[in-house]
């Protein structure tokens, strides 16, 4: 599986999206990610930039009942340093399998396990086939993309052969695609100022995304935010959607 692509691009040049997101393709990501790619015009998913061992690129967090639990999915680094996301290779071939016996175990009760868990699980298996993080990655997404009604079309930095680092290449990549605005995670923050002149140059605002996260059940208590968007769709279903949502706020430009 591997359809992570915006149905409108041929080279990718020039597409004319107004509004345009960046995002490395994590694993199993929080509502907040989601939420930056449902406001914007064009995703484009950034593939090619360097793999980083134990970040989000590779794991995230499940509710259980002892809290935020990581899961990790195993990534061969022995003489890899600085491979890409895309080129990063899967290790432990009981890993898949371990991860759907974690959740099986841990959401078994969520009221909407039933519905997805066996959908998710095969993605889950087909997505990791390859034996690639960007196609396991990727697979993912597409999947949540589907459940929770996100149509917003996506393509692959790798596919644009754009260059450069930092600001420079996010700028350069907006400007590929012919965006006019920039809507970053607010983390990014301090090396966008850093590299502000790289947008101005090209005309391009740069807006900062404002997500305050949203509460909603989960199968042990107190509520903990920030875990995957899975647990987000196993315990709300058809409302997940809208939760997710809720929590967006009108982005902020940015400023020092």
């Amino acid at each position: 599986m591997d359809t992570i692509l915006a149905s409108n691009i041929t080279t990718g040049r020039n597409i004319g999206a107004d509004l345009v997101a960046i995002a490395q393709p994590t694993f199993l990501p929080w509502s907040g990610w989601f939420d930056l790619a449902d406001q914007v015009d064009l995703l484009i998913v950034l593939d090619d930039v360097a793999f980083s061992k134990q970040s989000w690129q590779q794991r995230n967090r499940l509710r259980t009942a002892e809290g935020l639990v990581y899961i990790t999915v195993p990534v061969r680094t022995a003489g890899k340093l600085g491979q890409r996301i895309i080129d990063a290779e899967l290790a432990g071939s009981g890993a898949i399998e371990k991860l759907i016996r974690t959740v099986s175990q841990n959401y078994s009760r969520a009221p909407h396990f039933s519905r997805y868990f066996v959908e998710f699980s095969a993605v889950l298996r087909e997505s990791a086939s390859a034996g690639m993080l960007g196609r396991l990655n990727c697979g993912l997404i597409d999947w949540f993309f589907q459940q929770l009604g996100i149509s917003t079309p996506r393509v692959r930095s790798s596919e644009l052969a754009v260059e450069g680092k930092r600001g420079a290449l996010v700028a350069k990549l907006c400007e590929y695609v012919g965006a006019l605005r920039y809507l970053s995670p607010a983390g990014a923050q301090d090396y966008l100022l850093d590299d502000r002149a790289e947008f101005d140059s090209r005309g391009i605002a740069v807006e900062l995304q404002v997500y305050e996260h949203p509460i909603y059940r989960q199968c042990f208590q107190p509520f903990m935010p920030y875990a995957s968007v899975l647990d987000l769709l196993l315990n709300e279903g058809d409302e997940a959607a809208a939760i997710l949502r809720s929590g967006r706020r009108p982005p902020r430009r940015l400023e020092p």
